[in-house]
């Protein structure tokens, strides 16, 4: 008898020791989360793998794209599972070969059940030489046009021609919560993805200055959380209204520093949103150097603040390197449609380039900073953005 399944292989989560059953548990579970709906009968662990079996109705196509974005899944394989036994594992690969257009083959067996009487040269043999008599194909051990992939996995045997790359990492949620600061443009949503495939869950902190500025950039942060929740399975963000304090800023500071100004009130404010969701760091976009406010002193400057860690993941890309990765997640598109940015409102024709944190403060003292968070705070609205 046979059957369709997808065969799910993870790389780092083997490294795990000890720990490895928790981050394999994680993965399952995130698996059924983004699966949910495509018809796969279940879910489940076998030596090594992650067995998905299909019902009959199953959307593939639906599956396929899905498992790709399921952080922690190395490569997976479309497969058709049979018998143990020699009779039927041939006959298996010679059906799913059927309508492939090919000169060459080459069979590669993987025999993690050690039980089984024959082993890998042997499989490869006797099936190459079936599939050969039946096919008028050729052997080719080095450059084949097709690659006949077999694995003995407890008491079944599967077969695949195609292995397709998933998005490797960690599963979403084996490393905690983070709070992203998420401006609408290209970086920060791949920010959010990098520290996703490092296994954390990510929410979102947007802060806009309406009605100074329109309200584009909330319905492009609002699309950009829908794209990334495929990912990431939460859409959790959090809406800061923050013309008041621009305005303060604008009034009673030096213009040089006012950037620097508004990302200090915006991380304080972050950080309290974060300590409330129980997220454990903040998130930025930065990549070190791209703009005056992402110089190392004004970093500095700027993490004076913090009481949390702020994890910066894109610091040593440079643009080109942003860009590609946006348009392999699906950002990109949304990002780069045009919006009116809070932190563009009101910017000096000079800004500070290294400022110290000495004359930051100095220029901060103007201001009653905790009346202006509380403010901020008070607010704050809590959406959840449905996935489509």
């Amino acid at each position: 008898m046979m059957e369709n399944v997808f065969i799910v292989h993870y790389g780092e989560i083997g490294l795990k020791g000890k720990n490895r059953s928790f981050f394999e548990k994680q993965l399952v579970q995130n698996m059924r989360v983004s699966l949910q709906d495509t018809g796969y009968a279940e879910i489940r662990r076998i030596y090594g793998r992650i067995l998905v079996t299909l019902r009959p109705e199953a959307d593939v196509a639906a599956l396929r794209e899905r498992l790709g974005k399921v952080m922690g899944i190395a490569h997976f394989e479309l497969a058709c599972a049979t018998e143990q036994n020699m009779d039927a594992i041939k006959a298996a690969a010679l059906d799913w070969i059927q309508g492939k257009t090919f000169q060459t083959l080459k069979v590669d067996t993987k025999r993690a059940n050690k039980n089984f009487p024959l082993t890998s040269p042997e499989i490869n043999a006797e099936v190459g030489a079936h599939l050969l008599k039946n096919t008028g194909a050729r052997a080719d051990m080095h450059n084949p046009d097709l690659l006949c992939t077999i694995e003995i996995v407890e008491n079944s045997a599967y077969i695949y021609t195609e292995k397709i790359q998933g998005a490797g990492g960690l599963p979403v949620g084996v490393s905690g919560k983070v709070l992203v600061m998420l401006s609408g443009g290209i970086d920060s949503p791949v920010a959010a993805w990098r520290m996703m495939k490092r296994g954390v869950k990510a929410i979102y902190v947007h802060f806009y200055s309406y009605p100074y500025t329109d309200k584009s950039s909330l319905e492009k942060v609002r699309e950009l959380v829908r794209i990334l929740a495929t990912w990431n399975y939460d859409g959790r963000v959090y809406l800061v209204p923050f013309a008041d304090i621009q305005k303060e800023i604008v009034t009673k500071t030096p213009a040089p520093f006012r950037v620097i100004l508004y990302r200090r009130m915006m991380v304080r404010i972050a950080q309290r949103i974060a300590a409330t969701a129980k997220a454990e760091a903040l998130v930025t976009g930065e990549s070190l150097g791209q703009v005056a406010s992402q110089t190392l002193g004004n970093i500095r400057a700027i993490e004076d603040v913090a009481t949390m860690p702020i994890l910066r993941p894109l610091i040593g890309d440079d643009k080109a390197e942003i860009m590609d990765l946006a348009q392999r997640i699906g950002t990109f598109d949304i990002s780069t449609l045009p919006h009116q940015d809070c932190c563009s409102l009101f910017v000096p024709e000079h800004p500070a380039t290294n400022a110290s944190i000495e004359a930051v403060r100095a220029a901060e003292a103007n201001l009653e900073v905790d009346a202006l968070v509380e403010e901020a705070l008070e607010g704050v609205e809590r959406e959840v953005v449905e996935t489509t």
